[in-house]
């Protein structure tokens, strides 16, 4: 990268520290925090947002995905950048005791996505002051829904993000130090399925079980013999998880009951990976239901809520991010190799049509408890002096790549923009 890219990347982290543009951040985040919404629910929030991009007279089109809202700065020409963050908190009532505490029973922003709507419009606050400088278009991507309704797959499915050739998100991490980063090139979470299944018999009095087909000791062995799928079937070297976490079945001690339900999760790092385990769920629980004379139906609950495949970054955007990276925050403060997580993300869905990269953002607090203030915990706390660096890696990332990828676009200047972002 040369010095006066650095310079002006390295700029761009100025004006975000600046109070100016932290407090007003500060601000935004806060009132955000206040009145939290869950997925597919995020009206207010999408209307500040919507505000703040007014202010700023940045164009946008809503609504996408319900409450979905997509900004756009510079040309309206190729190529086209996006830049996302979710939008939906979690049900859950807050602990912390503080000024802005969550004003709605029940809810609270206990994942960071309060801090990532935040830093994503103070990237668009960057952005805007530098537009003329912008070669090309950057996609501002306000998601709803992330947690387990796949809201990812609603913005693609709506069309808006048609034209886009790359697509960054960062996911703030309460462990990590302000000022650091984590990253790394392939599988950085894992794809996460659930399952349900009805395992049915016959019920009777437990004095006399041979008249009798006990589902619950069909589940059992089903449940027994699911692990067998890490344990045998799996490469060690490629990290899986079936864990069965809901076993509901009879309601007194001396019957056996008609039929048994249990329900869990699996979860791998490959697109192999996760189809196989999908696959041999339904035939063990289907199989070893039929060994004890019992009859399974297995759903995936595809409908209700979908799946997510694996988050996996793209080489070359994972070079990128490094170069801009160590360039603005310092080697020192760039861990390129991270360990991948077992936790999931529907950015993963962008990654499926598009090349995109996924990052960690530093939030931690001085007097950080890990055992407290960790994500979807009621006891999250949030450092707000991050902020300035996800803005600014937002901005420059975005900015940077257009710079990069103009020269690759040949008859650019001759395409029009049409409205699918």
């Amino acid at each position: 990268m040369s010095s006066f890219f650095k310079f002006k990347f390295n700029n761009f982290l100025d004006i975000a520290k600046s109070p100016e543009v932290f407090d007003w951040m500060v601000s935004i985040r806060r009132k955000i925090h206040e009145n939290p919404e869950l997925g597919f629910e995020e009206f207010e929030t999408s209307e500040l947002i919507r505000s703040e991009l007014d202010k700023m007279d940045i164009p946008y089109k809503h609504p996408v995905a319900i409450t979905g809202v997509i900004g756009l700065i510079g040309t309206g020409l190729p190529p086209f950048v996006a830049i996302r963050a979710d939008m939906d908190a979690l049900p859950m009532q807050e602990m912390v005791e503080w000024e802005h505490k969550s004003k709605v029973a029940g809810k609270m922003h206990a994942c960071g996505h309060d801090a990532h709507v935040t830093m994503l419009l103070g990237a668009a606050k960057i952005l805007k002051h530098h537009e003329k400088e912008i070669q090309g278009t950057v996609v501002l991507v306000f998601q709803p829904a992330e947690e387990g309704s796949g809201g990812a797959k609603k913005i693609l499915e709506s069309g808006v993000l048609q034209n886009v050739t790359a697509i960054f998100g960062l996911h703030v991490v309460p462990e990590l130090p302000v000022g650091e980063v984590g990253c790394k090139s392939g599988p950085i979470l894992a794809g996460s399925g659930r399952f349900e299944a009805k395992i049915s018999g016959k019920g009777g009095h437990a004095a006399v079980p041979q008249n009798a087909i006990d589902p619950i000791l069909a589940a059992s062995n089903v449940i027994i013999s699911l692990q067998y799928l890490v344990s045998r079937e799996a490469d060690p070297f490629d990290s899986q998880v079936v864990t069965v976490a809901k076993f509901q079945g009879g309601s007194t001690f001396n019957v056996i009951p008609d039929y048994v339900t249990i329900g869990g999760t699996y979860r791998a790092f490959s697109k192999q990976s996760f189809s196989h385990l999908r696959r041999r769920i339904e035939e063990i629980i289907v199989g070893q239901a039929a060994v004890h004379r019992c009859k399974a139906t297995v759903d995936f609950l595809d409908e209700e809520k979908p799946s997510y495949p694996p988050t996996v970054n793209d080489s070359n955007l994972h070079e990128h991010f490094v170069n801009v990276a160590v360039n603005m925050l310092g080697t020192n403060k760039v861990n390129s190799t991270v360990t991948p997580s077992m936790g999931a993300e529907d950015f993963s869905f962008y990654q499926e049509v598009m090349p995109g990269y996924f990052f960690m953002l530093g939030v931690q607090n001085a007097s950080h408890k890990p055992s407290e203030s960790s994500l979807h915990s009621p006891y999250l706390e949030i450092n707000e002096d991050g902020f300035p660096y996800g803005a600014a890696l937002h901005a420059s990332l975005a900015s940077s790549y257009l710079l990069k990828h103009q020269q690759n676009m040949p008859g650019a200047a001759d395409t029009k923009y049409h409205d699918e972002v």
